[in-house]
């Protein structure tokens, strides 16, 4: 005897799991009409499919932050799938908004994926969302801040970022704004140059050098300006010893040029920023308060912060697709 499946029914199953009605119902007829079981027959679709799609990649998604009403902490994630067109989809949007609502409340991924997701764990909602929407869907990054202040900034979805200073200064809120789209935009992967291991500069050092030179034999065979190689490629590097050095070397070259000696004193100074600016790119790539600006490009980011009054940059996160 077959049991009558309402609309209704199928309705409240879909609301519930956010399968598709056809699968719903499906679900339903298996179960003979009980709830409890059409939800467990849909999860362990979502199991097997899941179990199919585990070697896929995610590399797009949504990514997502949450600040406290009280700007001292905020958690950003990352909600993985493999298709452009179900991160744009408002449920996998308003999935992502449940999630990072959840993660809120907890310090680790750990932590986050087995906490209660309506009656199941989140990594549990994870493998049934795989079912429903036949991708493999993961949280792929799970960050979060605490300082005295924490703006956030996300950048259409793709890539959020979120900054803790020192103190809750006038203005904090742009200030972290920009400082989160500097670090969302330019990618910096370190606070300061003063955070690398000196054994990771040492290596950088060496690659990029070798890379210059290699670039510099196709620009000589190709009858083209060389690049400039430098001796150094971070402040880390850059010793009262090396600076003295490079201001002798500085002195030779005006001299060789047959410049007064009484106007050195209005040229050193620029070239030893430009000796500074050659031989730090490292720092100007990868650590956040010694980028340029991206709203000006005449200060570092260090030194727009300074603008502010008495306020340091405590700590920042950033998340990205893929």
């Amino acid at each position: 005897m077959s049991v009558k499946i309402s609309a209704a029914d199928v309705k409240k199953l879909r609301e519930t799991t956010g399968a598709g009605m056809m699968d719903c119902k499906k679900a339903l007829v298996e179960a003979e009409g009980d709830f409890d079981k059409a939800i467990e027959i849909l999860r362990k679709k979502g199991q097997k499919i899941a179990a199919k799609r585990a070697d896929r990649e995610s590399t797009e998604g949504v990514a997502i932050t949450k600040i406290s009403d009280d700007n001292t902490y905020g958690v950003a994630i990352v909600l993985a799938c493999e298709t452009d067109f179900v991160s744009k989809n408002d449920s996998f949007k308003e999935l992502a908004q449940e999630f990072v609502n959840i993660a809120f409340n907890y310090n680790t991924k750990e932590e986050f994926l087995a906490a209660d997701f309506g009656g199941i764990t989140v990594a549990e909602k994870l493998i049934e969302q795989t079912g429903v929407i036949g991708e493999k869907i993961d949280i792929t990054s799970f960050e979060k801040i605490e300082a005295p202040y924490v703006g956030a900034y996300t950048h259409v979805g793709k890539i959020a970022a979120m900054v803790g200073l020192t103190a809750a200064v006038d203005n904090a809120a742009e200030l972290t704004k920009d400082l989160a789209m500097q670090a969302a935009s330019m990618g910096a992967t370190s606070l300061s140059y003063k955070d690398f291991d000196p054994a990771y500069v040492a290596s950088e050092t060496e690659a990029r050098i070798a890379a210059i030179i290699k670039d510099n034999e196709e620009l000589a065979r190709l009858g083209k300006t060389l690049k400039n190689v430098p001796q150094f490629v971070s402040r880390l590097q850059l010793t009262d010893e090396a600076m003295a050095k490079a201001e002798e070397e500085a002195k030779e070259q005006l001299k060789s040029e047959g410049k007064p000696e009484q106007i050195w004193d209005k040229i050193l100074p620029g070239k030893m920023e430009r000796f500074v600016s050659d031989n730090t790119t490292l720092d100007q790539e990868q650590c956040l308060l010694d980028q340029k600006f991206i709203k000006d490009e005449k200060k570092t980011v260090a030194e727009y912060v300074a603008s502010y009054g008495d306020v340091e940059v405590k700590n920042f996160v950033r998340v990205t697709l893929g």
